[in-house]
């Protein structure tokens, strides 16, 4: 069974940057696409980024695109979510996801194994 752990939130100020961590344990990270997804306050969990387990093929959220990166570090069996030029509306729990079949469509229902998030806040 694959598990997940997020690492890295924390409180920020308009325009920082944080790099969230995504460590997989139980089974290798690359039989998994890896996705990110977020859930603020009064709103749906939303998809914001995915990074494929075959070709690398990264998908982004419009919302982030220019602003988030994620990569794969599979040495490491981490996936790493590089956040730039935060906005007060990134603010909410950010959960990394792993999927079996590696479409990366950032459907949630794909996803079968999510860790337990970790709090972005951005604010001043």
């Amino acid at each position: 069974q694959l598990q997940l752990v997020e690492s890295g939130g924390g409180l920020v100020q308009p325009g920082g940057s944080l790099r969230l961590s995504c460590a997989a344990s139980g089974l290798p990270l690359d039989y998994y696409a890896i996705g990110w997804f977020r859930q603020a306050p009064g709103k749906e969990r939303e998809a914001v980024s995915c990074i494929s387990n075959n070709n690398g093929t990264t998908h982004y959220a419009d919302s982030v695109t220019g602003r988030f990166t994620i990569s794969r570090d599979s040495a490491k069996s981490v996936v790493y979510l590089q956040m730039n030029g935060l906005k007060p509306e990134d603010t909410g729990v950010y959960y990394c996801a792993g999927e079996i079949w590696g479409w990366c469509r950032m459907q949630s229902s794909d996803f079968t194994s999510w860790g337990q998030g970790t709090q972005v806040t951005v604010s001043s």
